[in-house]
């Protein structure tokens, strides 16, 4: 059995992104490190980034390809590894996963055996947030299992406390930045290097 955490900025970025586009279905990948345990079989997956895909056209495959391409070689760069992918569906209420979405999953679970496949329910998102809008599920034993909710940590107080909420009031995820906006203009940076510093530092504030 996996123990799944969620750091802060990655947390952040999966809400913030879903904040941006409220109007939109959309994606993303989830990049982790993987801690054997010593004393245990079981192993720890710690969500370390979130990065934000697309919006607008969620599984053109040439765009998806390069996408993919560039974000492996990203978490290679840092020693991390594609473990999930999450998304939002456009229907407010809607939390399922359709099948373009299943088969990325499916193929990140291959190379990452306990893999995850987070949808947003985006009818949680509030301000005063008190709980996280996440389901998330785990491929184990050859299908994708619903985690409960028990099962998944966060980052001491990112849910709880006034970070979120000043990301939100500030505005912040306006300076998000997915796969659709580089692809219009690759000057801006998908990597979020900027809007990471701005998420630490108001998460070390209010922490």
């Amino acid at each position: 059995m996996a123990d799944i955490s969620f750091s802060s900025r990655a947390y952040s970025k999966i809400i913030l992104h879903a904040t941006k586009y409220p109007h939109c279905a959309l994606n993303g990948l989830l990049l982790a490190k993987q801690k054997n345990k010593s004393d245990s079989k079981s192993v720890e997956l710690r969500i370390e980034d979130a990065i934000p895909l697309f919006h607008i056209c969620l599984h053109v495959s040439p765009m998806a390809e390069i996408a993919l391409t560039m974000v492996d070689q990203l978490a290679t760069s840092k020693g991390l590894i594609i473990a999930g992918y999450y998304l939002a569906n456009e229907n407010l209420s809607d939390l399922s996963t359709d099948k373009p979405a299943h088969r990325i999953a499916d193929k990140i679970a291959e190379n990452y055996g306990n893999g995850l496949l987070v949808v947003i329910d985006n009818r949680e998102i509030t301000f005063g947030m008190n709980s996280s809008p996440l389901r998330v599920s785990q491929f184990m034993d050859g299908k994708w299992k619903l985690k409960d909710v028990t099962d998944i940590t966060y980052d001491k107080g990112i849910i709880h406390t006034n970070a979120l909420y000043n990301l939100f009031k500030a505005k912040q995820y306006r300076n998000l930045i997915d796969f659709d906006n580089h692809l219009d203009n690759i000057s801006l940076d998908w990597q979020n290097r900027k809007l990471n510093k701005i998420i630490d530092e108001a998460v070390e504030k209010y922490k």
